[in-house]
């Protein structure tokens, strides 16, 4: 049989931004093939819903997308983090056409071709796809995704079970990559992984070749390779191991965005330990303030948890005055929440009660805003270079070097003579405890 009608997909993307990469690397792979993505349940011939399986909220969210999708369609695979639990979604929602867990590429696409065959008449050649493949996020920013896993076992995480040991993409291909995106237009690459301190560690750091080039799997090398493209380079999800010391003096040269997003989760020692955090101790201050030093400019965000297993009163005092010593940037706070399969289940220690762990991430959130609100008033006066998020009849929405999209500040413009994508010189005139305002200069 000839199939000549465009066979056409729906797709929704749950989670963080490495969910985001997979679902566009299944997207370019379907578009390769002659599908067509389409925004609506209605017009598609099958939807494909990405999970997040993190905690228990993003798989109550991730079961609720899965039921939509079925009222909507009626033809759905999933994949995705949630999808390790294949049992979980199937006891909910038992009329799903597949389940398969995260960078499963081949076998969602397969699944996709078993519902909707591809065209026979379709022709890669000539129905060309951009050659960075298909994006999700605007042209002018992309997620540049330099490993897969984690070889931590922090106790309140189930990644390693469902992402399984880190997996170091070549550095080569790596930056083949950055480059491709960067001859597309973007403006920003934004660096995720799991660990992206690790970067390489599984390959023993081997040597690679980029434009005829020897290039080490190792974050400093990509950082330094990346730096000499000529756009925005973001680093996230770093931990505080001695190689970050390295990429410094990159910020501080203006070569990388002076912006480090390392998730400490706590400061207590003794919370850290019940967590088993990696490379967490009381030097972290110090090297903070080594930082900055160096790099006056440099912008850390973080996220931590109150309410842990076993963490006292006194704990949570330490994390306050820490809080008070570091002065991070930008800040998220979650309210400890059990994770089926964690080991922090099973720590034999006094569960913190719900009102306790709403009190306290309240206290933090209070505290931790005076310090973010003093640190932008700060900025007010300075001149700095921003880049165009979006421009509508009110001004443009613009980010600074300290502001990763989605996650972090805005900065307002007047005005309406810009594009997404432009970097503009602006001077701050105002600020509140996230955003800032600024003038054109």
């Amino acid at each position: 049989m000839t199939t000549t009608a465009t066979p056409k997909v729906g797709f929704v993307s749950l989670g963080c931004p490495k969910a985001l990469v997979d679902s566009e690397r299944i997207l370019t792979q379907l578009r390769m093939e002659g599908y067509e993505v389409v925004p609506t349940y209605q017009d598609a011939d099958v939807v494909v819903v990405n999970t997040c399986g993190f905690i228990d909220s993003a798989k109550a969210e991730s079961l609720e997308v899965i039921g939509e999708a079925i009222k909507e369609n009626g033809k759905v695979i999933v994949t995705g983090c949630m999808g390790v639990e294949e049992g979980n979604i199937r006891d909910v929602h038992p009329s799903v056409l597949s389940v398969t867990g995260p960078q499963q590429y081949e076998q969602v696409v397969n699944a996709v071709h078993e519902v909707v065959p591809p065209r026979q008449d379709h022709n890669p050649l000539i129905d060309l796809i951009p050659p960075q493949g298909v994006k999700l996020t605007p042209r002018h920013y992309a997620y540049l995704k330099i490993s897969e896993g984690c070889n931590h076992s922090c106790s309140f995480c189930i990644i390693p079970s469902m992402r399984g040991k880190l997996v170091s993409r070549p550095v080569g291909d790596v930056l083949n990559e950055a480059e491709r995106l960067v001859k597309a237009g973007v403006k920003e690459l934004l660096v995720i992984s799991q660990d992206t301190s690790a970067y390489g560690v599984d390959l023993k750091y081997k040597t690679d070749f980029w434009n005829g080039q020897p290039v080490k799997t190792r974050m400093k090398e990509l950082c330094e390779a990346l730096s000499s493209m000529g756009v925005w380079v973001r680093l996230h999800y770093v931990y505080p191991y001695p190689n970050v010391d390295d990429v410094i003096p990159l910020m501080a040269a203006g070569k990388l965005l002076p912006y480090l997003d390392i998730p400490f989760q706590h400061a207590s020692p003794r919370v850290l330990k019940l967590m088993k955090r990696p490379a967490f101790e009381d030097r972290t201050l110090a090297r903070i303030k080594s930082w900055r030093e160096q790099c006056p400019d440099l912008t850390i965000r973080s996220t931590f948890i109150v309410g842990f297993p076993g963490e006292t009163e006194e704990d949570f005092q330490y994390l306050l005055d820490w809080l008070t010593e570091a002065q991070l940037d930008r800040v998220g706070c979650f309210q400890y929440s059990p994770v089926e399969g964690a080991p922090a289940n099973d720590l034999d220690v006094d569960i913190v009660p719900d009102d306790v762990k709403q009190d306290r991430w309240d206290r933090f959130m209070a505290h931790q805003q005076a310090i973010s609100t003093a640190r932008l008033q700060m900025k007010i006066g300075r001149e700095m270079d921003v880049l165009i998020d979006e421009v509508d009849d009110q001004g443009a929405v613009a980010r600074s070097w300290a502001d990763a999209p989605e996650i972090d500040g805005s900065v307002f413009i007047e005005g309406t003579d810009f594009q997404p994508g432009d970097k503009v010189r602006v001077r701050i005139v105002d600020a509140d405890e996230y955003d800032m305002w600024a003038e054109r200069v």
